[in-house]
């Protein structure tokens, strides 16, 4: 049996818990082929994450930065300490429901190393997404999609399936939420195969995003810039 690793990263999310636990938890008993590994980083929470997830998910690893890290650190942490041969990203606020993960699972096979979501897929969809942060995610993804020569329409997206391979062999070096876009910047470029599927992308119920546009503009300039200076003189990403 194979073992599925699901790494989730929190931060400061105690009023959706509850809705995570509600949605994961039939989902992980649908998954009984697989000996199923959750993980949650909980990174510097300030709130009742911690006291939440252990009650919630008692079988769960519960990893914990003392201070905030932000989210590409929070990745870093959640696959260092993954034992799967499948490893999973899934977002703890619900925006990608996490009855995904089969589906994502189901399109893997022995040419295709990722699957991510991908709402801005043609068949895609994006509910009640604030329009400048939908404008940014959309334009970035595009330039990625240009410089890479790929037919993948989402970057931006966490929610993903990797073989374990991927995951141990690359890097994430940004702390940001520039770490979801770089490991399949990255992992494109180093030849592993990507496939997407389109699902609908929904507004936050719970909490708020700790996504900080001008911040998120700096990283995606910076990471396209190393991507073209990768592309024309073969410098280091």
């Amino acid at each position: 049996m194979q073992t599925l690793s699901i790494v989730i990263p929190c931060y400061n999310e105690e009023d959706g818990i509850p809705q995570l636990a509600d949605q994961l938890n039939p989902v992980i008993t649908q998954l009984s082929d697989y000996n199923v590994e959750l993980i949650f980083v909980d990174d510097g929470s300030t709130d009742k994450t911690n006291e939440l997830l252990h009650h919630y998910f008692q079988s769960a690893t519960i990893l914990k930065h003392e201070k905030n890290q932000n989210l590409g650190a929070a990745l870093r942490t959640g696959f260092k300490h993954a034992h799967g041969d499948l490893i999973a990203a899934l977002d703890s606020d619900c925006t990608y429901h996490p009855s995904v993960l089969p589906k994502l699972i189901g399109m893997l096979d022995d040419e295709t190393h990722i699957v991510t979501v991908s709402p801005y897929h043609p068949q895609g969809k994006v509910e009640n997404v604030p329009a400048y942060r939908l404008f940014l995610s959309k334009s970035v993804s595009l330039i990625y999609r240009i410089l890479l020569k790929s037919d993948l329409h989402t970057y931006t997206a966490m929610v993903r399936i990797y073989k374990k391979q991927v995951v141990k062999n690359i890097e994430i070096k940004s702390n940001t939420f520039m770490g979801v876009t770089e490991i399949l910047v990255k992992a494109l470029l180093y030849g592993y195969k990507a496939k997407e599927i389109p699902v609908t992308l929904t507004a936050r119920k719970f909490g708020i995003s700790k996504l900080k546009t001008a911040r998120a503009i700096r990283d995606h300039l910076k990471l396209i810039k190393s991507l073209v200076a990768y592309r024309v003189w073969g410098a280091k990403l």
